[in-house]
């Protein structure tokens, strides 16, 4: 059984801490016995720190920041683990109002994904200080897939623009201020900018990469060794609200509630969870993915890629300890330690090879075979994590 304690969990202002809100609102975590106190923060930087001091016994996390915080990188070091997957997708690229009309009129039929080459040329022309974008953080998939997204436009992340650092709740205002030029961030802050007049989105996540592991459960390893059934009982009581937040009617029921504990118009919060976002092809069913293509299944090959971003950014070296944190972080074990007596199809293996569907693929699993979905990079790379699932040497 769990303890007879409060699990202190701190989430941000964002639509995919929905499973969070679903499992408080719906009385899931009172189910599987767990008193839990989510706790707003206003940044990143400040749940970070409340992991790191105790503050917090679990958090909604950036997928790539449990393995910054155990590696130290942008933190003090603190082994981190995650068990269990929050969401897929749920970013944007969103540009200010006059950047995005100045592009759409270089180049009117250009894909998102592709604008970066316009923007390049722009860039080439314009003589004024170097653009300023803003990520949420540097150990974010945000960060890495703008990165990604300039590079692959021929823009030099680290030489052509700027970047920043700026909490999710000021994107916009710091967009209508005109200290940036664009972002990438989570919605329902996109969507906001749009609806505000002052920017529009221009490409998903999902299109960037599709069903990409965007946030996850993190929790202290300590914590874990010492509460562990308390943690099991977590990881439960999340798939068991993503299971909800993926079936029929789920989000339209969820909408209000997700939208009362990140301070948003549930008109908006609604439409953004119905894939329905600005300036996006939609409605998309993949822009937030809660349960479906195994989306709670912390995959190691993730874990990998995202090690291998943070070697891009100089952030990390790509070397065998580096490969060993990736099983230190990512604890599909304990996933299945919990899931194994639930009824949910779990995979054999630890890893997969990414960028290699175009269209909805069946995955190994047991009891009963995994409905996937399509998993290409917008520039067609592939990403192999090697060694067939199996843990380092």
């Amino acid at each position: 059984m769990p303890d007879e304690m409060q699990v202190n969990i701190g989430y941000i202002p964002l639509t995919d801490c929905a499973a969070l809100v679903v499992a408080q609102e719906f009385g899931i975590f009172a189910r599987h016995g767990l008193r839990v106190h989510l706790k707003r923060e206003t940044s990143w930087a400040n749940l970070r720190d409340g992991i790191v001091l105790g503050e917090l016994d679990a958090a909604h996390m950036l997928a790539p920041m449990p393995l910054a915080i155990t590696l130290g990188i942008a933190a003090p070091r603190q082994p981190v683990i995650t068990a269990v997957g929050l969401a897929l997708n749920g970013n944007a690229i969103t540009l200010a109002l006059p950047l995005h009309e100045r592009l759409r009129a270089m180049a009117p039929d250009l894909p998102g994904a592709q604008l970066a080459r316009t923007l390049k040329v722009l860039l080439g022309e314009d003589r004024r200080a170097p653009m300023t974008f803003a990520v949420v953080s540097t150990v974010s998939n945000h960060y890495y897939q703008l990165r990604h997204w300039l590079r692959a436009g021929g823009v030099d992340p680290d030489r052509d623009v700027q970047l920043v650092v700026v909490p999710p709740p000021r994107m916009v205002e710091a967009l209508q201020s005109g200290k940036i030029a664009g972002y990438c961030v989570g919605e329902p802050w996109n969507s906001l900018a749009s609806e505000k007049g002052v920017g529009m989105p221009i490409v998903g996540s999902s299109e960037l990469w599709s069903n990409v592991l965007e946030k996850v459960l993190g929790v202290r390893e300590a914590w874990a060794r010492q509460h562990p059934e308390t943690h099991l009982a977590l990881i439960r009581s999340i798939v068991e609200a993503s299971r909800i937040l993926d079936s029929a009617g789920g989000r339209r029921e969820a909408g209000p509630l997700v939208a009362a504990h990140i301070g948003v118009d549930p008109a908006v919060v609604g439409l953004s969870l119905l894939g329905q976002v600005p300036g996006l092809a939609g409605p998309a069913p993949d822009f937030h993915v809660f349960h479906r293509y195994a989306a709670n299944f912390p995959w190691r090959s993730h874990a990998l890629w995202f090690l291998h971003q943070m070697r891009l950014a100089g952030q990390c070296a790509m070397d065998p300890d580096a490969r060993a944190t990736a099983w230190q972080v990512y604890r599909p074990d304990i996933y299945r330690e919990a899931m194994a007596a639930q009824g949910e199809s779990i995979p054999f293996l630890d890893t997969q090879v990414m960028g290699t569907h175009a269209a909805p693929w069946t995955l190994p699993a047991v009891p009963d075979a995994l409905q996937m979905g399509p998993d290409l990079f917008f520039d067609g790379q592939i990403f192999d994590p090697g060694r067939n699932g199996r843990a380092p040497e």
